[in-house]
């Protein structure tokens, strides 16, 4: 599919500040869909991704099913075709918004600096990029610990809110508006399982960087851009073509909040944890 625009694809496993990215270069100018989720992940491309994992059986927490489809040389091309008949439908309305639809009818008509943010195009991304044969990969990457423990915190929330859906309120509730229905994490309630998906995504992340070409790939490390946000955001403006001045750069970079880097340091059980893990070859190769 030729673009007029080359689209940004941010990858990267959850929690692990592509959530913190996205937002940040929305406000210095790039479009990341009109429609978007509580992690700023645009629904249509949200939606078209659940729905190729789920085609080989996966999901966002077993995302490795999904290279059965990648593997398949009967079936990917006729995914690839399917997505790119569904770009130019009305459903791109989602992202587009009806005013940018009613103009440019699909995606690929964009004509200035769009992408979209999901942490399951770690997987999906060999689809999009025959899609988008001139795209650009932004990989961000954190500390494999301090994910492993965002992925329990989020689990162990999730199991409270389910605890609590024995109230019979919540249940009545549930029979008029689906939307309350209680969601768990279920693979990712110890340490170690979330070590282990960090360890799986960022493996394959690495594997699509390093075949991807090299002036269209950006990775960047999250404990780094918290502690450099203008430099950092200077350079991916550069790379993705959004035209920000240094004052925008700073007033963006307001609120970054660089204790969030490596705070495991501050948590014995984090840091018994970390002496257990940082001989791992990602840990390693990533310099943690």
């Amino acid at each position: 599919m030729k673009s007029a625009y080359p689209p940004v694809i941010i990858i990267g496993m959850h929690r692990s500040g592509t959530s913190l990215l996205t937002d940040i270069l929305e406000r210095l100018g790039l479009f990341m869909g009109w429609r978007q989720n509580q992690n700023q992940e645009a629904l249509f491309f949200y939606h078209l991704n659940n729905w190729l994992l789920r085609q080989s059986g996966g999901a966002w927490d077993q995302p490795e099913l999904f290279d059965r489809v990648l593997n398949d040389e009967i079936v990917r091309p006729l995914f690839c075709d399917f997505l790119c008949y569904v770009l130019k439908t009305p459903r791109a309305v989602s992202f587009l918004g009806w005013p940018r639809y009613l103009r440019y009818r699909s995606v690929a008509n964009l004509d200035f600096p769009w992408g979209w943010k999901d942490p399951r195009n770690t997987f999906t991304l060999p689809i999009w990029l025959e899609l988008f044969p001139d795209a650009k990969v932004i990989h961000i990457y954190r500390n494999g610990v301090d994910v492993a423990n965002s992925l329990r915190v989020r689990s162990q929330a999730g199991l409270k809110h389910f605890q609590r859906w024995r109230n019979l309120e919540r249940r009545l509730a549930f029979s008029w508006w689906n939307q309350l229905s209680p969601k768990l994490y279920v693979r990712n309630f110890t340490l170690e399982d979330g070590f282990a998906l960090w360890e799986t995504y960022t493996r394959r992340a690495d594997k699509h960087i390093a075949g991807w070409h090299p002036d269209r790939t950006r990775v960047i490390q999250y404990e780094y851009f918290l502690a450099n946000p203008a430099a950092t955001l200077q350079d991916i403006c550069d790379f993705v073509g959004i035209a920000a001045n240094s004052a925008q750069i700073q007033n963006a970079s307001v609120g970054i909040n660089a204790s969030r880097a490596r705070a495991y340091e501050n948590d014995a059980e984090l840091r018994h944890f970390y002496d257990t893990v940082k001989d791992s070859p990602q840990m390693v190769r990533y310099g943690y």
